[in-house]
């Protein structure tokens, strides 16, 4: 990590892709991002930084490892192939829509920290991931925030 390394948060359903798909793995791109605002977090990310890997859409779910961003501003391939559920008929090759970002796998913390805890320890003004109505599957993480959520997965 670098004084410049910035955090972030990336959900995903552990059912499509967990932690442990990842570490299997190494690398894996982040593909299927159909919301423009999660687009947008995702195009301002840079090599180095850091990302939690959150689980979603299970019980508990959760802040379970930590990634980081290895490529940056690459065209989602599942945007061009009609097979897949992220096809996108309205992006062209020539001006393509959706991006992604290539992440490696760095840990899988010891415990899973869940949504309650995180609720418990931060406010909605802290973090958008608690925010009433959010479903951003990508989003930043401020420092001091960040650092709050790495002690408390490292004790």
């Amino acid at each position: 990590m670098t004084e410049e390394t910035r955090f972030w948060l990336m959900k995903s359903e552990p059912n499509v892709y967990s932690i442990d798909d990842l570490k299997n793995e190494g690398t894996t791109l982040w593909d299927g991002i159909r919301n423009y605002q999660a687009r947008n977090f995702m195009r301002k990310m840079k090599i180095g930084d850091q990302v939690f890997f959150y689980h979603s859409n299970c019980k508990p779910p959760g802040i379970t490892g930590l990634m980081e961003v290895i490529e940056t501003n690459l065209i989602d391939p599942t945007q061009f192939d009609k097979k897949s559920n992220y096809f996108d008929s309205k992006s062209k090759k020539e001006s393509p829509r959706w991006d992604c970002a290539k992440l490696k796998y760095i840990k899988k913390f010891n415990k899973l920290l869940s949504l309650n805890e995180i609720n418990e320890s931060f406010k909605g003004s802290e973090l958008i991931l608690i925010r009433k109505g959010n479903r951003l599957s990508i989003m930043p993480i401020h420092l001091n925030i960040a650092m709050q959520i790495i002690q408390s997965l490292e004790n």
